[in-house]
């Protein structure tokens, strides 16, 4: 890869950060609190949050395997999003590329930052080579975008494909895996080290179920982590979230089981739509959800949002033509799901 300093924006890297008031006196031993202007009443929630999430950061390296200072904490998996483009994209210059279709929150934040948006097509079993990838890069391109599994296809991006993107492209390479604890794929921040130029994305909300509190993870070197801390807002993760997030945190086996739980859900769900009439196909998936081609998926979408039942409807989504997105929901929901499609 290019060197960190020619990646960023010039402004970013001589960015001089806020300096907040919980982070002066760290490793101290303060007691007495004059510095922030805070009310002195109301304990504990009278305070600040820490600017780092350091407590929690050390139960997330636990779980998943990566040190402390290489995890970044973010309002969601999007305030890593877009902290890929204020740190590495130039509004009106540089460009990013992904692969299409997938998550669309890339393109948002490219949109809303003025950065060149390119996207390259999957083939029709939703995969890539890295040939078309690069292709598709110039010398202006800072950042490409893979999520995997991805989000709608919900299969993983072949791993030779992206380890090559990896190893041939000069700028970030972001690989999204919201959805890789529903996966037996090896996750890519299992590898961390061996790609200094890799972001690798996670989050609270899909396997953990906490999706309310919003908290995103982002796993990369310890020099990439350091530049979002300078440029995040100084107390983005709220105390609220860190106390839950350390809480749930504390049964990973708990977690382990709605998987399972899921993954079996998941199984017979996809039996029981190959035998609807109305369903086309059902396409592999290694995620909590799976895309369906349906005889008219606009008509299928209505009829069961009228009958109390939001699935997404994908079907003007590139390659995605008459296609429902179905997560995968409890034993209940699940019944009430088929049964009023059977209906239908």
């Amino acid at each position: 890869m290019k060197e960190l300093k020619d990646l960023c924006r010039e402004n970013i890297w001589n960015l001089a950060p806020y300096s907040c008031a919980r982070t002066e006196f760290a490793g101290r031993n303060a007691r007495v609190f004059l510095d922030a202007n805070e009310n002195p009443y109301n304990d504990p929630y009278n305070r600040y949050p820490d600017p780092l999430q350091v407590e929690l950061k050390k139960q997330i390296s636990k779980i998943k395997g990566v040190s402390e200072e290489k995890i970044f904490l973010g309002n969601g998996s999007d305030e890593a999003i877009d902290l890929v483009y204020r740190v590495f994209c130039r509004p009106g210059k540089d460009n990013v590329v992904a692969i299409a279709p997938t998550y669309g929150m890339y393109e948002v934040c490219a949109d809303i930052n003025d950065v060149e948006y390119r996207s390259v097509l999957l083939d029709e079993n939703y995969q890539i080579s890295a040939e078309k990838l690069l292709a598709a890069c110039d010398e202006q391109t800072k950042v490409i975008w893979i999520c995997s599994p991805n989000n709608p296809t919900g299969n993983h991006i072949n791993r030779e494909a992206i380890v090559e993107v990896l190893q041939k492209f000069q700028g970030i390479v972001i690989i999204d895996e919201a959805y890789a604890d529903f996966s037996s794929e090896r996750t890519f921040r299992s590898v961390l080290d061996r790609f200094p130029n890799m972001i690798v994305l996670n989050t609270m909300s899909k396997a953990w179920g906490c999706a309310a509190l919003r908290l995103g993870m982002a796993f990369a070197s310890k020099e990439i982590v350091d530049i979002f801390n300078k440029v995040k807002y100084p107390y983005n993760i709220n105390l609220l979230t860190q106390e839950h997030a350390l809480e749930v945190m504390k049964n990973p086996l708990k977690v382990d089981e709605w998987v399972k739980n899921i993954l079996q859900e998941r199984s017979k769900v996809m039996a029981a739509f190959l035998d609807l009439p109305i369903c086309e196909k059902v396409y592999p998936t290694d995620a909590n959800f799976f895309l369906a081609k349906m005889t008219d998926a606009n008509a299928i979408y209505n009829y069961l949002v009228m009958q109390g039942i939001i699935v997404r409807n994908r079907n003007k989504v590139q390659l995605c033509g008459n296609c429902l997105r179905i997560t995968i929901g409890n034993k209940s929901e699940n019944a009430e799901l088929l049964g009023a499609l059977r209906q239908y």
